[in-house]
């Protein structure tokens, strides 16, 4: 029985579930209600986010597009411009990668709506934002750095590295409101399939 695999998974699922009690339902009712009017209103959503985060925002993009709405990865050559009162989801656990900042500000400028994404609600990224969406998660901003100090105060490391807790959790709550945003818009299985990719490379 691979032990550590055993408590990984378990730490990383019930971090998941009882991380539901931190969220914030009226932001994420929110955040769907600004989803739906995008949709009604064919305005475009720019996901971003780097690393890991940014894997989770790629995700997040490919549902909505799924789903029919405009949506767009930063940093792909198809990205279109960011019009006023389009919509930008920036993804950052710490709040303070330098790309995904940048892109918020930009965006700012131009008129956008800021929804950040993050475990840090005083962050760089979280004061742009025009709605903070709370994501319970250790990042790689760890609260005591000096290893010896938390070995004697008894806090010790989780098994899963780095912003693991974040990003999954991440992942999960806006696969969340992907559901609920597709009961809203009266979607289907079948809809979601027609937009999806039918050329895959063997």
């Amino acid at each position: 029985m691979p032990e550590v695999f055993k408590a990984a998974y378990f730490e990383i699922a019930n971090y998941i579930l009882n991380s539901f009690e931190k969220l914030d339902l009226n932001t994420i009712e929110k955040f769907i209600q600004l989803l739906v009017t995008a949709y009604k209103e064919e305005r475009g959503v720019l996901v971003v986010g780097m690393g890991r985060s940014g894997l989770v925002a790629r995700g997040f993009a490919m549902r909505l597009r799924h789903l029919g709405l405009h949506s767009y990865v930063l940093g792909e050559t198809i990205t279109p411009p960011v019009k006023k009162d389009d919509i930008v989801v920036a993804i950052s656990g710490s709040g303070t990668t330098q790309i995904v900042v940048a892109a918020a500000e930009a965006a700012k400028k131009m008129g956008a709506v800021i929804v950040a994404v993050t475990s840090y609600p005083d962050s760089p990224l979280a004061k742009l934002a025009d709605l903070i969406l709370f994501v319970p998660g250790r990042t790689k901003v760890a609260v005591i750095d000096d290893y010896f100090a938390r070995q004697v105060l008894g806090l010790h490391e989780p098994l899963s590295p780095l912003g693991t807790l974040f990003e999954d959790t991440a992942m999960v709550v806006l696969d969340a409101v992907i559901a609920d945003l597709m009961r809203r818009l009266g979607k289907n299985e079948q809809e979601l399939a027609k937009r999806h990719a039918n050329i895959e490379v063997p």
